[in-house]
């Protein structure tokens, strides 16, 4: 017997799952749910929240793993830093980030926004948790937002905003800390408030935003604001693992009712993904009960049975509320799984197609560049250039001399000896202050002169080769000119 597949909603693209039928905002309250993937989870969140929180604090050989200084230009990802100077390092990383970024979502869907996205971590593993602690199950919420204002109702919502403002707060020292490094944030917090009126702002200007994100906007940012919900749509394909739910095993969904034949949990169906057999001269039934368990579990309101969607996060609460009403009912659990839609379509097990292969390609690629120019970055970045505004100058002993600046950028974690030499032999390079050497993780500047006898100078812009010395090797050679008198 053909078994026909319907919809629940027929027009659910046309319409946000966050809008209610005048078009106003529909507040969510997803119901709380335990099982294999939840606890995975859980897991994952806890190790991500530790590293979260403890990565602007840990150093190691007196720096930071981590720092995100835009104010002074100063990045440091893995203990490695990055300077101005490294702009193209940054450059070519972010474009080897996109290719990574959109060969794991052609592979693994929106996995990265259920699992690994601080929004959604914070929402779910933190917010969410407290709001449940507090209010109740999601039954009880409604009830209480439903209720008029009581001093229970009072006491709960200055609670449960009390505190979100509170991990707001640290969520935004946090953030500052690794915008602004640990020691400046220590300082920051521990001294006199006057003197850092702008620090303290932006500490409160950072909570503002955190409190609105979770306690007011939640799954709006998941669904609306965030762009690369938006780059989902374009990337996935048949291929693609999403979690998907298994329509033709579930088809035509409804309720089990009284009557139905015997066997149901025999060994031959609980392997199978067969219809449910019901009562004599009716319909067969599919899988799916319709308990719209998946739906009330869904953080951004979706119901996952309608196929794919662009608010789906691939949070996998449906995959563990539809195996708990599976296992009760003693049918095959995957009724919602992990899938592509050619998986549930044909059956056919994930493989490695030619756009992944290809994009896989292009990934290795740039990783081996990236990871070559990293390796050959130079320790040192020197710049020289004429002084502005200065021509030439007549010393003692028919001498002409050109006055230059210099800036020697040492990106490495200790100091570096250098020393400036001159590729002619009659010229001679004199510092107006000494430069010899070049703190850690520090951009010096010097000036110097250099002097050329008159009687050699054969042109108006003379070509000079100014070596740059570490010990007795060469690690870098800077092209300039030296102007004179020409007779």
């Amino acid at each position: 017997m053909k078994i026909s597949v319907v919809p629940s909603s027929s027009n659910f693209r046309n319409v946000l799952p966050t809008t209610d039928s005048t078009g106003g905002r529909r507040w969510l309250y997803p119901r709380s749910v335990t099982g294999r993937f939840t606890r995975w989870r859980t897991g994952v969140a806890l190790v991500l929240l530790v590293a979260l929180f403890a990565g602007p604090f840990v150093w190691v050989d007196g720096h930071p793993l981590f720092l995100f200084n835009v104010l002074e230009r100063r990045f440091i990802f893995f203990g490695v830093s990055f300077w101005p100077q490294d702009f193209y390092l940054v450059a070519f990383g972010l474009v080897t980030f996109i290719v990574f970024v959109t060969l794991f979502t052609v592979v693994f869907g929106r996995v990265w926004c259920g699992w690994a996205c601080p929004q959604t971590i914070f929402m779910e593993m933190v917010f969410r948790k407290i709001e449940v602690w507090i209010e109740g199950d999601y039954n009880a919420r409604k009830r209480l937002d439903a209720s008029p204002w009581t001093v229970e109702k009072v006491a709960k919502k200055s609670l449960k905003h009390s505190v979100f403002l509170l991990i707001s707060f640290a969520i935004s020292n946090t953030f500052l800390a690794y915008l602004i490094g640990r020691d400046q944030w220590l300082t920051l917090i521990a001294d006199n408030p006057n003197a850092h009126i702008g620090g303290l702002a932006s500490i409160w200007l950072f909570t503002g935003v955190f409190y609105l994100v979770f306690a007011r906007l939640r799954e709006i940012v998941c669904t609306t604001i965030c762009p690369y919900g938006r780059l989902q749509g374009v990337l996935l394909d048949k291929n693609s693992l999403i979690v998907a739910y298994d329509f033709i095993r579930g088809e035509p969904r409804g309720k089990k009712v009284r009557g139905e034949e015997q066997g149901v949990g025999s060994t031959a169906l609980q392997n199978t993904f067969y219809p449910l057999p019901i009562a004599p001269h009716s319909e067969p039934k599919g899988d799916c009960i319709d308990c719209k368990l998946c739906v009330q579990v869904c953080p951004t309101g979706i119901d996952i049975r309608n196929g794919t969607q662009l608010e789906c996060i691939n949070c996998t609460l449906c995959v563990d509320a539809c195996d708990e009403v599976m296992h009760k009912i003693n049918r095959p659990l995957g009724l919602i799984r992990m899938d592509s839609q050619q998986g549930i379509e044909q059956g056919k097990p994930f493989r490695f197609t030619s756009r992944i292969l290809a994009y896989s390609g292009v990934l290795i690629v740039l990783l081996a560049i990236l990871g070559f120019l990293l390796v050959s970055r130079p320790a040192l970045d020197v710049t020289i250039l004429r002084a502005p505004g200065q021509l030439f100058q007549r010393e003692t002993g028919k001498q002409v001399s050109n006055l230059y600046l210099v800036e020697v950028m040492n990106k490495t974690y200790r100091p570096i000896s250098v020393r400036f030499r001159l590729s002619r032999s009659d010229a001679k390079l004199i510092f107006v202050q000494p430069l010899s050497t070049v703190p850690a993780g520090e951009l010096t500047k010097g000036m110097f002169f250099i002097n050329l006898p008159e009687k050699s100078i054969r042109q108006n812009s003379t070509p000079l080769q100014v070596d740059i010395l570490v010990g007795n090797q060469v690690v870098k050679q800077l092209e300039t000119t030296f102007l004179g008198p020409v007779h």
